[in-house]
């Protein structure tokens, strides 16, 4: 007899411990934003694929990578919520770093919004680890800073030696601030969906004349802050859709 009421306080704490009858755990969806990088309506390869922009000149890619930071959603209530202020190098030389997923709150997400650049607090906190990691090509110097975007690859049309076509994007102090935020409208079939799947475009032909017209044969090469570098975000951050 002694021995069962010592057992019976662990019993019946125990049973306080027992979820409710028909109550159940809260479901942990996810989101997942997947980008695939295009040159018009034909999918990116790097390499020896040949490409026209608006212009009529031809190019090659051999590298084509940019942050992404800040990524956030926004419902019907109008309120934006952060998935991950990141920042994430989306890099088409390595697949897995096109996908991201992130934990979701049950909801309709309605726009989705992101920065692409890395802000100023990281850029003025020297070299880092991981994506910000120097050894990943996209890193100046204590002063410049990071690179948000590069596009490097070949052109006939290009005067710079060996045809070389090498755009690097950055800048963090104004007034050649190079961050571009951008907020895509979302489908009502992601809207529909417990667990999203965002596809998002980006079409790299847009850097030459998504805004400003920009030719190969008269700036093949932007290597630092300034006038180019802000024309050449306007442009790429025109370069984003979200896919059918």
């Amino acid at each position: 007899m002694q021995q069962l009421k010592n057992i019976f306080p662990f019993a019946l704490l125990a049973l306080c411990l027992l979820p409710a009858a028909g109550s159940k755990a809260p479901l942990q969806h996810s989101l997942t934003i997947r980008f695939r990088h295009m040159a018009g309506n034909r999918e990116l390869k790097l390499g020896d694929e040949i490409y026209t922009n608006s212009f009529g000149e031809p190019l090659t890619v051999t590298r084509f990578k940019y942050y992404i930071s800040h990524i956030s959603i926004m419902g019907p209530d109008h309120k934006e919520r952060t998935l991950s202020a990141g920042p994430y190098l989306i890099d088409e030389a390595d697949t897995a770093s096109k996908t991201l997923v992130f934990p979701f709150p049950s909801g309709e997400p309605q726009l989705l919004s992101f920065v692409i650049g890395v802000d100023s607090l990281l850029n003025t906190s020297g070299a880092q680890t991981g994506d910000l990691d120097p050894l990943r090509g996209m890193f100046w110097t204590w002063n410049s800073g990071y690179i948000f975007a590069k596009l490097e690859g070949r052109s006939d049309s290009s005067h710079a030696p060996a045809h070389y076509l090498n755009w690097d994007i950055g800048g963090y102090k104004s007034p050649h601030n190079a961050a571009r935020k951008i907020t895509l409208t979302l489908p009502a079939t992601v809207l529909a969906a417990a667990d999203p799947v965002i596809l998002v475009d980006a079409n790299l032909l847009k850097w030459f004349d998504g805004q400003h017209p920009i030719k190969i044969s008269q700036h093949p090469l932007c290597h630092q802050p300034g006038q180019l570098a802000m024309q050449l975000a306007d442009n790429y951050s025109t370069m984003f859709s979200i896919a059918p």
